[in-house]
């Protein structure tokens, strides 16, 4: 092909690149091209139909939002009556019983023991003074007593992060992990009483059919073939002359949206100073299998109305299980079949010498009897993501100012789950505001909020 100009060109059609790509078409801006290096649209938002017919999503995805541009964009391309909404039903499993999720709101469930140690924990840390906590493992330990640190917060934390807690910061927390009302802790403890409503998933909606990809096929179907560029992945920029080179042609740009993980730009643009390439190495992230397993039947009666479900326990090698069938038609019979999805996170600090995730998953599935019979199961389907989470590390803030400002400098945006490398603003509705607010900053001086200030954008509805 010969040599191509845009003024505006995205790399990935994931949902932040495909959300700048929405709002270049909403404001009639016609000169942009969006390249994605798979041959689906989605990124880590894809879906995947098996050769039994089953469904699944790359991680456990509930769709909630923040932003009522979201909601008018995704309703728009998908349909408003395409969804089933859902009240959330999250578990913990812990000590062979299920705790409601948020945790710490519901310790009543746990063993005698196990109960008032934890509370009497709770009660000493609301009323202790603690200096500021210099890391997540600091914070876990001031705000919830030794014990519930010890049977939740720090197991189920390692497990997830793939990552030791004291490697965290706080900066990120926000609406992700409940803080502690302690006289309803207290009340709700003496009466049995159960405290489920925190957080902003507590009502979800889940695509009616295709999982959570069919919102992202729709959006780049909108959005047309001629803008969206499936299996073309950028091999190299030329961060100076603004030229992107694929195995197919050289695009040169006037404007560069990236949503390629910041740890890949040192190998991605050959001229990046030294300072930024090493900033860009200290970067910290997870990598997530996901392993479906399809089964004939239903789910056993005590998950039947589940949503998803926590595992911090170490006998169990996965961190969550989704009962991906309760969400929406992703089964070859509903009501004859049903799913479980279950996550599995390593780092080159931990779970590095995982072997055959798949068959250890349906192992402790079937030894804790979530699958009642190892003939029940006519699917099992395997898929790793490299990245799956950005982790919070501490000092994460400062990298990203050597990284985000030179960047910039030179028409290179980079936003998106790791694009942009924040993971309080790393949802499906905040990456594809990314997209947005930063197509909004460039072409209208609008200033961005999602990405410079999540917990602004966090804080309530927009």
């Amino acid at each position: 092909m010969e040599p191509l100009h845009k003024k505006f060109l995205i790399v990935g059609a994931g949902p932040t690149g495909l959300g700048a790509a929405y709002r270049l078409k909403e404001l009639g801006i016609d000169d942009f091209l969006v390249l994605e290096a798979d041959s689906h649209a989605g990124g880590l938002a894809s879906s995947f139909t098996d050769p039994q017919g089953f469904t699944w999503d790359i991680g456990g995805h509930v769709h909630f939002s923040h932003y009522s541009y979201y909601d008018t964009a995704v309703d728009k391309v998908l349909g408003p009556d395409a969804w089933f909404p859902h009240v959330r039903n999250s578990q913990i499993w812990i000590k062979n019983r299920f705790v409601p999720y948020p945790f710490q709101n519901n310790i009543h469930r746990l063993p005698l023991r196990d109960k008032w140690s934890s509370l009497w924990g709770l009660v000493k840390a609301s009323f202790k003074r603690a200096p500021p906590p210099k890391n997540f493992q600091d914070w876990i330990d001031s705000s919830f007593g030794p014990r519930i640190a010890k049977i939740f917060m720090v197991p189920y934390n390692t497990k997830v992060w793939a990552h030791p807690p004291h490697d965290l910061g706080v900066d990120w927390m926000g609406e992700r992990v409940a803080r502690v009302n302690i006289r309803k802790v207290l009340w709700n403890t003496l009466i049995g009483k159960d405290m489920v409503a925190w957080g902003p998933n507590n009502l979800f909606r889940f695509p009616k059919y295709g999982g959570t990809g069919a919102i992202w096929r729709a959006m780049a179907a909108y959005i047309g073939a001629e803008h969206v560029k499936m299996g073309e992945p950028v091999l190299e920029v030329d961060l100076f002359g603004k030229k992107a080179r694929t195995a197919k042609r050289t695009i040169s740009y006037d404007t560069l949206i990236s949503t390629m993980p910041l740890r890949e730009l040192p190998s991605l643009i050959p001229s990046l100073p030294e300072t930024v390439k090493q900033a860009a190495n200290k970067l910290k992230f997870s990598s997530v299998h996901s392993i479906g397993i399809g089964l004939k039947g239903q789910p056993p009666e005590f998950i039947r109305n589940i949503a998803w479900m926590y595992f911090p326990e170490p006998d169990i090698p996965y961190y969550r299980a989704t009962v991906l069938s309760n969400y929406g038609y992703c089964v070859p019979d509903p009501g004859k079949t049903w799913s479980l999805l279950v996550e599995i996170s390593e780092s080159a600090v931990w779970n590095t010498g995982l072997s055959n995730p798949l068959e250890r998953a349906a192992e402790a599935l079937i030894r804790t009897g979530f699958i009642p019979h190892e003939t029940d199961i006519v699917s099992r389907w395997h898929r790793k993501a490299k990245y799956g989470y950005p982790t919070p590390q501490a000092g994460r803030n400062e990298i990203l100012s050597v990284i985000q400002p030179f960047l910039e400098q030179h028409g290179f945006f980079s936003r998106g789950r790791f694009g942009g490398w924040k993971y309080e603003a790393s949802n499906q509705d905040h990456t594809f505001m990314q997209g947005v607010e930063l197509v909004n900053r460039l072409v209208t001086g609008e200033p961005e909020v999602t990405y410079p200030t999540p917990d602004v954008a966090n804080r309530g509805r927009r």
